[in-house]
């Protein structure tokens, strides 16, 4: 019969203190050698200089009462330019007492936006969904209808444009780019020439160009009479440009996908569609989920280029705020605020994208 260890063994036998918990892993990460631990003591210093006058610049000695009056007295940051001005900066130029219309838009937008991220919720009953909500969104925007004052579009501005132009853009130009890359890979000539040429061509031009014609050049060519939202040209111009980059980025995808998924499909029958319906895109897609939105995150941050065509979005509506001589000098607060809107959806499209990923996941 076994005899087990005496108690002194057995904790002889535990790891030393030094190579597990914070002390372990501080060992093994950040003082793992002469090197790391030099780079680790200059990083701590750096920090040492840098975050506690942030801190105090940030935190202790601002002002963020909307008056601003103690901005020129006091050390630290005016985040007064913000709230004395969110209004503004969130909703433009639409009317003061109408702005809870593109608020409550907003809500709606970001509300579908949240539960369409869950797979299982991607039935027909979604689209309906949408469909309501845009429909809603739409009268509370532009109003007209149902009792509801009408708003021109040119007083559109602020956060719910920079939505709109995103989210409205981006949705439309991953189909369409999807299509373009099936196009340059097809075997019918036309097909295949006004793809490439597409493609080259509006890689081609920074998409500031793309807006300036939209805005400037395209009206010239209209009938008289007849004139076209310069909303929606700044619109169709994001989505022609975005959609351009798609496209190479799912002709890799397909390039990625292994003949014999084509032989596969062929021995069960199935035409072009369905190959592409069922077996191609699918894998191609997932593959190029990375890529695609990197493209998709780029193309949200470009949507403020409409500052040059005069389209009051959030940074313009920011710009304008700093115009006050009231608030010159101040632009640091503003932009930094700005900023942070940004990258909460920049952010959330990101992890989104990772959680895709690992529910895509079929190595395992």
């Amino acid at each position: 019969m076994e005899k087990s260890l005496p108690k002194h063994t057995a904790e002889n036998l535990r790891p030393p203190l030094t190579n597990i918990g914070i002390i372990g892993w501080m060992k093994a990460n950040l003082f793992n050698g002469w090197f790391n631990s030099a780079l680790t003591l200059l990083v701590t210093y750096m920090l040492w200089l840098l975050v506690p006058p942030l801190i105090s610049w940030a935190f202790i000695n601002s002002s963020w009462l909307p008056s601003g009056d103690q901005c020129q007295a006091g050390g630290g940051a005016c985040w007064s330019v913000v709230t004395a001005n969110i209004r503004f900066i969130i909703f433009g130029f639409y009317p003061h007492e109408l702005q809870w219309r593109p608020l409550v838009a907003m809500i709606i937008l970001i509300a579908l936006l949240f539960y369409s991220q869950n797979r299982s919720h991607w039935r027909k009953s979604l689209f309906y969904a949408w469909t309501l909500g845009l429909f809603v969104m739409g009268v509370l925007l532009r109003g007209g209808v149902l009792g509801f004052r009408g708003v021109e579009s040119n007083l559109w501005g602020g956060l719910p444009l920079t939505l709109l132009l995103s989210v409205f853009g981006l949705t439309a130009a991953y189909p369409v780019g999807v299509l373009l890359a099936l196009g340059r890979q097809s075997k019918l000539p036309i097909i295949k020439s006004f793809s490439v040429v597409y493609i080259e061509l509006i890689r081609g031009v920074p998409l500031i160009s793309l807006l300036f014609m939209s805005s400037v050049v395209f009206p010239l060519f209209l009938p008289e009479g007849l004139v076209i939202n310069k909303i929606l040209r700044a619109q169709i111009a994001i989505i022609l440009f975005t959609a351009a980059y798609i496209a190479e980025v799912v002709r890799g995808g397909l390039q990625g996908v292994g003949k014999g998924q084509y032989e596969a499909a062929d021995s069960l029958g199935l035409n072009y569609f369905q190959t592409m319906r069922l077996i191609i895109l699918p894998q191609a897609l997932k593959i190029v989920i990375p890529p695609s939105v990197s493209i998709l995150i780029s193309a949200f941050k470009d949507t403020s280029l409409v500052v040059i065509i005069a389209l009051y979005d959030l940074l313009k509506t920011t710009q304008t705020t700093l115009s006050d001589p009231k608030w010159m000098g101040y632009s640091a607060e503003a932009y930094i605020f700005v900023a942070l809107i940004y990258f909460v959806c920049c952010f959330a499209m990101s992890n989104y994208s990772r959680r895709l990923e690992r529910e895509l996941d079929t190595s395992l």
